[in-house]
């Protein structure tokens, strides 16, 4: 390398360049020429190698190639060629022998930039790792990027230390070991982080979590779809368009409400009950039945059950009846789940009948709606029925008392 420098130096002391005093000068002519050459070998590998895999991508099925292209990993790899041809060719501009110092700064400026390079690329692969692994089916709802932040976390902490050891001039094994020894330190550090992963491992390998699940956490305001689990939060956006976040520890440690189960099954539940003025409740008289077999979904149950020989019915009871094959005959209720009318416990407020059925629409607001027509038509009915709804006395029910007087 000091031939060649010496060869340089003697080129340009020819062609007038420099001068014999001016032995700095050609130094820094060789290092520019030296960055010239490597930026002109950058931008032909680029221009090869960046062209070959795009035609490729172009000819390939598969998408991970199409979404290197697009995400641009090729370019940040490219960016270590013309750094490691500087280092290398850097003893031509500065020879060890003559200017060590300013040869030892500029290589570990490059040491640096390659360390800062390879971080750069490494990162934007887990990033695109985990878009890649998102589009698969069977592992787009897995809580995937806590385990690529804490490869991400490993990786700059690393790639920190290596920094850290050309800055001082100390070998990494030595800084480790000094870290391995304050590990209580670092673990207070990183007392989350090291929470989240093992919370996530927890949540991933019993299924416990999956972005786009619906979940409800009261002690943290929590009821709505969890957008991301990371390594310091779980993410969860209300039904208010709020935004929840909750620590991935918490989930595994306190109890949560997870809705995907509902959201996965045939249909969800109503379970309502209305409670009903037990001084209204009484046997049929033959007006009655005669009135109630007149109503279709009754017809065949009044005829079979005065068949039966000693049973006199009761409104309540007729009641139940009818409620029962109305929701077996509206197509919203599934057929495939559970469809109950019972009666509850009676209490100083009446007596309750519950209806318990489930809705085969599960989106919230069908739901609520479906659900909200059948509780009309209950309440409308129950007249019909000489059944009254228990309700407390109110102020409107006093001054009408007092007007009757």
């Amino acid at each position: 390398m000091h031939a060649i420098q010496e060869w340089i130096n003697n080129q340009l002391i020819e062609w007038g360049i420099i001068s014999h005093s001016a032995n700095e000068l050609d130094n820094i002519i060789v290092l520019s020429l030296i960055i010239v050459v490597t930026v002109g070998i950058d931008y032909v590998c680029r221009y090869i190698f960046l062209n070959m895999f795009k035609r490729l991508a172009k000819r390939t099925r598969n998408q991970w190639d199409d979404l290197i292209v697009e995400r641009k990993i090729i370019n940040k790899l490219m960016h270590l060629i013309p750094a490691v041809l500087v280092y290398i060719l850097l003893p031509l501009a500065f020879p060890a022998d003559e200017t060590p110092k300013v040869l030892g700064i500029l290589q570990m400026i490059c040491k640096i930039y390659i360390i800062a390079v390879s971080l750069h690329f490494i990162n934007a692969s887990l990033n695109l790792l985990h878009e890649i692994y998102n589009r698969k089916e069977s592992l787009k709802n897995k809580p995937l990027k806590g385990f690529i932040q804490l490869l991400q976390v490993i990786v700059f902490f690393i790639g920190f230390i290596l920094i850290i050891s050309i800055l001082i001039h100390k070998s990494p094994a030595t800084l480790f070991a000094g870290l391995g020894a304050s590990a209580a330190i670092l673990m207070l550090v990183f007392k989350d982080t090291i929470l989240g992963f093992v919370a996530g491992i927890q949540l991933s390998a019993n299924d416990m979590l999956r972005p786009g699940d619906w979940i409800t956490m009261e002690k943290y305001g929590a009821n709505g779809t969890v957008l991301e689990v990371t390594l310091n939060a779980v993410k969860v956006k209300n039904f208010d368009n709020t935004i929840t976040t909750i620590p991935p520890y918490a989930l595994v440690s306190d109890a949560f409400q997870n809705w995907r189960g509902m959201s996965e099954s045939p249909g969800r539940r109503v379970k309502r009950s209305i409670n009903i003025d037990m001084n209204t409740v009484r046997f049929c008289t033959p007006d009655m039945l005669a009135k109630f077999r007149e109503m279709p979904l009754l017809a065949d149950y009044i005829d079979e059950s005065t068949r039966t020989v000693g049973r006199r019915l009761t409104n309540i009871g007729v009641f139940r009846a009818y409620l029962v094959r109305y929701l077996q005959s509206l197509p919203e209720v599934s057929k495939e789940l559970t469809c109950m009318v019972r009666q509850l416990q009676p209490t100083e407020n009446g007596l309750p009948i519950e209806l318990y059925f489930f809705s085969s629409v599960k989106d919230w607001v069908p739901y609520e709606n479906i659900q909200s027509d059948v509780f009309d038509h209950v309440l409308a009915i129950i007249p019909e029925f000489g059944l009254s709804i228990f309700q407390h006395v109110s102020g409107h029910d006093l001054r009408s008392l007092k007007a009757v007087r």
